[in-house]
């Protein structure tokens, strides 16, 4: 597994996560932002984190859950900080 795909992200007071099936939502102090869920990454928030899995055991599958974890990550960095 990715090794950046294996942290979780941590998500501050403040910011409020959204996980459908076809996309995640991120609100904070400073916007909205949306982005849709990839097939082939497990998407799961638990206890103030989210955590991203490979959805099979395929390479495709492993580096795409390290890219959606950077991408949200981002995301909740942009909400609470800007």
């Amino acid at each position: 597994m990715s090794r950046v795909g294996k942290m979780p992200i941590a998500v501050p007071q403040g910011v409020d996560v959204a996980i459908t099936a076809q996309q995640i939502k991120v609100k904070g102090a400073m916007g909205t932002l949306e982005r849709s869920t990839h097939r082939l990454v497990t998407v799961k928030q638990d206890a103030g984190k989210v955590t991203f899995a490979p959805a099979d055991e395929t390479a495709e599958a492993d580096a795409m859950s390290g890219t959606m974890r950077a991408l949200v990550a981002n995301m909740v960095n942009g909400v609470s900080k800007g």
